[in-house]
């Protein structure tokens, strides 16, 4: 496709509960399609040995993280301590350059980013029942700090809150679901209003 044919980017948001597989269909997602790119967050943790600034997150100081909530963060939230957020300014870059940003983020986020960005495309995943997340959630083992009862209350919380979403994914099959997320991110690119009005007009002045 050319440059002129392409249409505008734009931000995919992934939600849904704890242990739904959202992390997997991210990484499935981001491998398989080379104009879609995993958004980096801002954070105040100390990165890992094998992590990286720029790559992994952007690894900053508390009270710089302060200073940059009101105006530079799309999201924030604070996790066991620690300050995450969603920089404005690196998806604005990304969707100029003609990528689409995979942002894998709760429900919260996920409505404060389509504030922010109104095109944004809004995808919930859920689980094939309520069962099957309970049996993934231990699979997954119980974080010392929130137990099954939480975690299935955080869940039924987020899923209450899945009507704010464009489209409703049930990860039954891993191949299958991603499949249809893929195919929902195309859709979306093909839609008139992404499409660039030059090239639409180059065939009108051929008459």
């Amino acid at each position: 496709m050319t440059e002129q044919a392409r249409g505008k980017a734009f931000a995919v948001v992934i939600s849904g509960p704890s242990g739904v597989g959202k992390t997997t269909l991210e990484q499935r997602l981001i491998e398989a399609d080379d104009r879609l790119v995993t958004s980096i967050s801002a954070t105040t943790r100390p990165p890992r040995e094998d992590e990286k600034t720029g790559s992994d997150y952007f690894f900053v100081e508390r009270a710089v993280f302060e200073k940059m909530k009101d105006r530079e963060l799309v999201e924030w939230a604070e996790v066991h301590g620690e300050y995450y957020g969603t920089p404005r300014r690196f998806v604005e870059n990304e969707i100029a350059d003609g990528r689409n940003v995979l942002l894998n983020i709760d429900v919260q986020g996920g409505i404060r980013v389509k504030n922010v960005f109104r095109d944004a495309v809004m995808v919930f995943i859920f689980p094939p029942s309520f069962e099957t997340l309970k049996e993934r959630i231990l699979g997954r083992g119980v974080d010392a700090t929130l137990d099954l009862d939480t975690r299935l209350h955080n869940a039924i919380k987020e899923i209450s809150a899945s009507d704010q979403y464009d489209y409703i994914v049930v990860n039954d099959n891993l191949d299958e679901t991603v499949g249809q997320i893929q195919a929902i991110i195309e859709a979306e690119r093909c839609r008139r209003e992404r499409q660039n009005p030059a090239f639409i007009d180059s065939f009108n002045r051929q008459e």
